[in-house]
């Protein structure tokens, strides 16, 4: 019977491998926060759908829309870091921005609001902005690198 098996060896001695490794490199380069992706695509989700979660949609209808929109763009940046990440990265501000906003929104864009609506927009918040400023000092670390 002829021996099939294959013997243990070290993939370093592939004659490709640093081929393949350079490869690899350059399929993952800018992925350095690749865990923010998701969390700040389910933010989104959750910003959007936060105003039937929370009840507010009859006493607050000008943030439902709000929330509405502001989840949106959450989630479309989010998907843009998964999908361009060397692109979108460039605009990790502008999920800091939107994170102190969704804070700050309740008083401004809401009348009179109470405090679930308040808590809700504030911690959708500042998950946003944490999540944006680990993408944004990502980001920026990544650009002084030659």
């Amino acid at each position: 019977m002829a021996n099939v098996s294959h013997s243990s060896s070290d993939i370093t001695s592939h004659p490709d491998a640093p081929e393949m490794q350079a490869r690899y490199a350059r399929m993952l380069g800018g992925r350095d926060v690749a865990l923010v992706d998701g969390p700040a695509f389910l933010v989104g989700l959750y910003c959007a759908a936060s105003p039937w979660i929370v009840h507010f949609t009859s006493s607050q209808p000008a943030l439902v829309a709000h929330n509405l929109i502001m989840g949106i763009a959450l989630g479309l940046l989010a998907l843009g870091f998964t999908r361009a990440p060397d692109r979108m990265y460039g605009l990790s501000g502008a999920m800091c921005a939107i994170g102190i906003w969704m804070i700050i929104s309740p008083w401004i864009v809401g009348s009179s609001p109470d405090a679930g609506v308040i808590w809700n927009n504030i911690v959708i918040g500042a998950l946003a902005l944490a999540l944006g400023s680990v993408c944004l000092l990502t980001a920026t670390r990544s650009a002084r690198k030659p």
